[in-house]
């Protein structure tokens, strides 16, 4: 981190956390942040369920969530980006306050609801964007929905068209009983939705389901059937956790999902079950806590196709995102991996 984006943060930090978020995308785009473009190289080159990525490492949904930054995110050194959550009619999510910073827990806590533009308003600006990595969106559900299991499919017909992937979030604790949709039955019935929805594209793109951290064995495994048997591409693990465990932070009490270094752990055990119960049948993207190269690199050693980063850049700024991928492929190389590929799974037993 430089001199500039170093006093750029403390200024931020002046600010409530959601007027913060607001400044920054804004300081994106007017170019006062740095955007060294895509890191690659042949050893971090990544085939992610299909999509073609420069680098493992990807922008975790919810930084931009009306994906009004897309041509600076996509020069901001990600390998792919997953923008949203989408929801069918535009909603302004959950009372403020709703965003916590949880500076010494190096942590955030939010309770947003999906406050969004709506999907017809996103769709239109991911027609928009320039080539360039892979775009993918969080596929969200209206609160106030009659059938939340078909808000999904609606949004996917509507942006599908624009899209590289899409994300279904039925992990979300901040839509009152959105987590019930991961029971076996409910998510069974909302996938076979989505794959049809995804069945009326003219192109195929892969579909992703984002899970909780906070799910119990039993229901990890069945979570695991159920995708194994659906027809979708693969599992984000995981969103945001409901515990606050070891928590020191003043805030540490506020209502909602908690993410940020505090969830490492809890979601990297998560994510090496699922590897353990789906066997290399479906690629894994993990996501909580990373905050360095080497946590990135366990993530792929627990069994992650890929990763993605967002609660560090609060305190860590964007300049995180080359520096997690030039220190993934020196690590990469000081092991003597060819590539990410070769590393997935190889950790796996530390962490079961």
């Amino acid at each position: 981190m430089n001199f500039v984006e170093r006093t750029g943060l403390a200024l931020m930090h002046r600010f409530d956390p959601e007027t913060a978020h607001g400044l920054s995308l804004m300081a994106l785009r007017a170019g006062l942040a740095p955007l060294p473009g895509p890191v690659h190289c042949a050893r971090l080159a990544t085939d992610l369920a299909g999509l073609k990525l420069p680098n493992p490492v990807g922008l975790a949904a919810g930084f931009d969530k009306n994906a009004v930054a897309l041509p600076q995110l996509m020069r901001a050194g990600f390998g792919f980006l997953e923008v949203g959550a989408a929801t069918p009619r535009p909603q302004p999510g959950n009372p403020k306050p709703r965003l916590w910073r949880l500076t010494e827990d190096r942590a955030v806590i939010n309770r947003f609801g999906f406050n969004n533009e709506g999907m017809e308003a996103i769709a239109a600006r991911l027609a928009a964007r320039p080539a360039g990595i892979p775009v993918g969106l969080n596929l969200g559900a209206n609160k106030d929905s009659a059938d939340r299991a078909a808000d999904f499919a609606t949004v996917l017909r509507t942006a599908g068209p624009h899209l590289d992937f899409a994300t279904v979030n039925v992990s979300s604790p901040n839509t009152e009983k959105l987590r019930e949709l991961q029971g076996k039955e409910a998510l069974g019935a909302l996938l076979k939705g989505v794959v049809a929805a995804r069945g009326e594209l003219e192109r195929r793109i892969p579909v992703f389901l984002k899970i909780a951290p906070d799910l119990t064995p039993a229901e990890l495994e069945e979570i695991a059937e159920v995708a194994l048997t659906s027809g979708i591409d693969g599992i984000i693990a995981t969103n945001t956790t409901l515990s606050r465990e070891g928590l020191t932070s003043p805030q540490a009490d506020a209502p909602g999902g908690l993410s940020g270094a505090p969830l490492f752990e809890k979601s990297t055990r998560v994510l090496a079950r699922l590897s353990q119960l789906t066997q290399g049948r479906l690629p894994l993207v993990g996501v909580g806590g990373i905050g360095s190269a080497e946590q990135a690199y366990e993530k792929i050693r627990a069994g992650a196709s890929a990763v993605q980063v967002y609660s560090a850049m609060v305190y860590a700024g964007l300049s995180l995102v080359p520096e997690i991928a030039r220190g993934l492929d020196a690590l990469l190389a000081r092991d003597g991996f060819a590539s990410v590929a070769e590393a997935v799974g190889t950790g796996r037993g530390a962490w079961l």
